[in-house]
């Protein structure tokens, strides 16, 4: 199938989910039921199956490079074999299998020029493994070990609760940016070998530890879509991260993390190498404001904090904030309303190599910003209980932050629809 082909398919996808959300009310949670009974008797022996597609179309109204609009989507599709329904095993034991495919083209790239993808889903456009892991507990209930081929931010640097992906922008949706920008940390779809551990002291703190495998030369290679073995391991990257959650009318999620990767790495500015390259991260999402005439109405608030190493990472600092209201509408029980602010700090060793190359060709540098910054607007509307669609707005300001160019603040209108098959 060429590239043309899948994003026909894409554009089909989009129609079908746009056509589908017309009827509002529906049975099934997802696209394609519960496969005649099938589906339900597969889940109750231990084997269930998942899938789901996000298509995000993002038109640059203003600034930027181009006025034109550009499409890309995912496609992933999983099943997870409950070891304990199968064959008796009493440890919570699980095999999850995931294939990911992606398609399209940038937004970013191709007509803004910003370092943020505004199309979170956009980025390896192959068919790949995603994830073939194993997890149990181990010794006791509260331990939780899980290995094998996976993407970090699956289980580390991003917020469990999901309300960063009421957003597009994948410098919201996930984890932070310099985080993949300067370590061996990798983004989803990529997968990597490791390990993770997960340790409760109380239903309130937990404790996660993983080490996963270096391997820059798989990174967004097509070849390597089905390998599991590296190619080229440079290092080990290992994450830390504390965690603690609160329940109640007001509940919350914090984490605090470190991460360190053992891989030598140029230095910026330099062609000396850096033993080692680290960071760390603050995470938080906390709801501010319940309603006590309408259940389910609550306002949350979330920040971002995180710090990469300026020695080898062009992207040194990540500063986000904004709220989310669910429930906006006494009808729209499921919807939501999202506003966030982000500032991404390009490494100064960067600027001055920028500065000193355009010295040396004889041309002036422009005067930029030392950030670059998003505004984004979002609403989530759940047309069925398998369709979302979400509206987007996004102001980018200072655009050539990262890239060192003079280019217009940009603002992006973007549309992008869910559906769980």
């Amino acid at each position: 199938m060429t590239p043309t082909s899948h994003l026909s398919f894409g554009r089909l996808m989009l129609g079908l989910a746009l056509a589908a959300a017309l009827p509002v009310q529906a049975d099934d949670t997802t696209l394609t039921g519960d496969w005649g009974g099938l589906r339900r008797e597969l889940d109750e022996q231990g084997i269930r199956f998942t899938g789901d597609y996000s298509g995000e179309t993002a038109y640059n109204a203003d600034g930027g490079l181009h006025r034109a609009a550009r499409y890309s989507q995912n496609i992933k599709l999983g099943v997870q074999f409950d070891l304990g329904k199968l064959y008796g095993l009493n440890h919570g034991d699980r095999i999850q299998l995931t294939i990911n495919d992606r398609r399209g083209t940038s937004a970013s790239e191709d007509l803004v020029g910003n370092r943020l993808p505004i199309q979170e889903n956009y980025g390896g456009l192959y068919t790949r493994l995603t994830e073939l892991s194993y997890e149990r507990t181990l010794f006791t209930p509260a331990l939780n070990v899980k290995l094998g081929y996976m993407a970090m931010g699956n289980d580390l640097g991003g917020l469990d609760s999901g309300i960063l992906c009421n957003f597009m922008n994948a410098g919201f949706c996930g984890h932070p940016l310099n985080m993949s920008g300067g370590s061996g940390w990798t983004n989803y779809p990529n997968a990597r070998l490791g390990a993770r551990v997960k340790y409760d002291f109380s239903p309130s703190w937990q404790l996660r530890v993983a080490a996963f495998n270096v391997d820059p030369d798989s990174n967004g290679n097509s070849s390597r879509a089905w390998h599991l073995d590296p190619k080229r391991t440079t290092g080990t990257v290992v994450p830390i991260e504390l965690v603690y959650k609160h329940a109640g009318p007001l509940p919350g999620e914090y984490k605090l993390g470190y991460y360190y990767d053992s891989s030598d790495v140029k230095r910026i500015d330099s062609d000396k190498k850096v033993n080692g390259r680290g960071g760390h991260y603050l995470l938080i999402d906390q709801a501010v404001w319940a309603s006590t005439s309408s259940s389910g109405r609550v306002l949350h608030a979330f920040g971002q904090y995180s710090a990469a190493s300026e020695a080898a990472s062009p992207f040194s600092r990540w500063y986000g904030a904004g709220v989310v209201l669910y429930k906006p509408f006494e009808g729209r029980p499921r919807d939501t309303v999202a506003l966030g602010y982000g500032r991404a700090v390009p490494n100064p060793r960067s600027r001055e190599v920028q500065e000193l190359a355009a010295f040396n060709a004889g041309t002036d540098y422009p005067n930029l910003n030392n950030a670059e910054q998003l505004i984004e607007l979002s609403y989530g509307y759940q047309a069925t209980p398998w369709l979302t669609l979400r509206p987007d707005v996004q102001y980018i300001i200072e655009p050539g932050a990262f890239s060192g160019e003079n280019i217009d603040n940009a603002l992006v209108l973007g549309l992008q629809v869910k559906a769980v098959f």
